[in-house]
């Protein structure tokens, strides 16, 4: 069965472990502050999770998920994740993480320096777009009429191939926008961020996207 470590257990962490466990994958879960504080979190998500380090979720992963606030991105451990696939869900918010000069002059993008971070890594920009209360409610059988759509973004065709395959299973239609130097088009302040949309609509929000 498939391991995913997931690195970061707040909304959207919680919310992905959940669903992960419901669709039958194993799930290892951390946080910055230790193994014991997510107790409860491990408890309610059942036999299929377990608590750990993020240096243990990223050795244990067979992919990972990296959703920690921007400014914690650098604590990350990289080498773990060598030749895995990354799923990134950060957003710059720079009240909450500090003004960073290369974000706020468009030189770069979260997943960018997500990349560049995890550098022997596949990284694909993922579910950063959607409120953690939508991921395990808002999803419906493919060919849905109207069914919801999420944007993903790499340089990596195994990660782009598998990020369409998680999203699917989560209920969600998948428009891809390229590069990882494209992905600004779905951050924060722009038209597809965190609206509901089917795939129709993601692209002419991604169109509309101004920089």
């Amino acid at each position: 069965m498939t391991t995913v470590g997931i690195i970061g257990a707040g909304h959207i962490g919680s919310a992905l472990a959940e669903g992960l466990v419901a669709r039958g994958y194993d799930v290892v879960i951390s946080n910055s502050r230790g193994p014991e504080t997510l107790e409860g979190l491990v408890a309610r998500l059942g036999e299929r999770a377990r608590a750990a380090t993020p240096a243990e979720a990223a050795e244990a992963a067979d992919w990972a998920i990296v959703t920690v606030p921007l400014k914690a991105l650098g604590e990350v451990p990289s080498a773990p994740l060598a030749g895995k696939i990354v799923l990134d869900t950060n957003n710059y918010y720079w009240e909450r993480d500090g003004h960073i000069a290369a974000l706020d002059d468009k030189q770069t993008t979260t997943t960018q320096m997500a990349q560049e971070h995890f550098a022997d890594a596949h990284v694909v920009k993922a579910f950063n777009h959607i409120p953690a209360a939508d991921i395990n409610t808002t999803g419906s059988p493919a060919g849905t009429a109207g069914r919801r759509a999420l944007a993903i973004a790499s340089d990596h065709a195994d990660a782009t191939a598998l990020a369409t395959v998680v999203y699917d299973e989560f209920g969600f239609d998948t428009v891809d926008i390229g590069s990882v130097a494209e992905s600004w088009r779905v951050e924060r302040d722009q038209p597809a961020y965190v609206v509901r949309q089917d795939a129709d609509e993601l692209r002419a929000n991604l169109a509309r996207a101004t920089r």
